[in-house]
């Protein structure tokens, strides 16, 4: 069944009983309480409808709702929705515009299809995504992000993203090699003393424990590849990082 905005939005004055109704159709566990001018005033949630249950048992009470919540306006910024969506309580964030009347509604994993799919960023008119194309979790990083999309006994494969002027820290691996092909955009790549200018198709190959990094060296556009690993051990803790511009080292 399509969704609408409405789906999800339950007027202030309504009961308990008609907020169950809503978070049953819209199988997301939770509304956005707006007044009769679609202005929004809070969020409720499956959560704060038991609360409310466990302390008045009647659900033709008025539901109560969480004036303090996180929404982001039409206008700002990629960034700040970025910044949001790494808190692991957060899946959902009203879009609203500068009157506080509802625009849209976006969800992490809508979030995270749109940028591995490099989409172009318009909080006022969201594209329709599919969100089981989400098999694997996006992991956010001061440079970009990255989404793992294989894991096995010998093999790790990921895409990795770049925002402009971004740069992966010097660093070196000691249980692993790694082979990157430049899916789209273009940057410098640094391998021991040796620097090359990369763009899409081109395919480096990163032996075990020599140093590199890759830099975006565009101001507007994302530098993406994909990163194949071959080794005995895939964890963080195998970074041996030498320079960071994050302050990571």
């Amino acid at each position: 069944m399509k969704m609408s905005i409405l789906d999800f939005c339950i007027d202030k004055n309504s009961t308990i009983k008609d907020a169950l109704k809503k978070i049953d159709k819209n199988k997301k566990g939770f509304l956005v309480v707006i007044d009769k001018k679609s202005k929004v005033l809070g969020i409720t949630t499956e959560g704060d409808i038991r609360r409310d249950l466990i302390k008045n048992l009647n659900i033709n009470k008025e539901i109560t709702f969480n004036e303090e919540f996180i929404k982001i306006f039409d206008n700002e910024s990629f960034n700040l929705l970025f910044e949001y969506f790494k808190s692991e309580k957060i899946n959902y964030i009203p879009v609203v515009s500068d009157k506080m009347e509802l625009v849209n509604i976006i969800s992490k994993k809508q979030f995270h299809v749109m940028l591995l799919k490099d989409m172009e960023y318009n909080l006022k008119h969201l594209p329709r995504v599919n969100e089981n194309e989400l098999d694997f979790e996006v992991f956010p990083r001061p440079w970009g992000f990255y989404k793992s999309t294989l894991l096995a006994q010998h093999v790790q494969s990921k895409i990795i993203t770049v925002f402009p002027k971004g740069e992966l820290s010097l660093q070196k691996h000691k249980r692993r090699e790694e082979h990157w092909i430049i899916i789209k955009g273009e940057g410098t790549f640094i391998l021991e003393d040796s620097t090359l200018k990369v763009e899409q198709g081109r395919y480096v190959y990163i032996p075990k424990g020599c140093k590199h990094k890759i830099i975006n060296s565009s101001t507007k556009e994302n530098l993406i590849f994909a990163e194949v690993q071959l080794g005995d051990y895939f964890g963080e803790d195998d970074i041996i990082r030498y320079e960071d511009k994050y302050g990571r080292t």
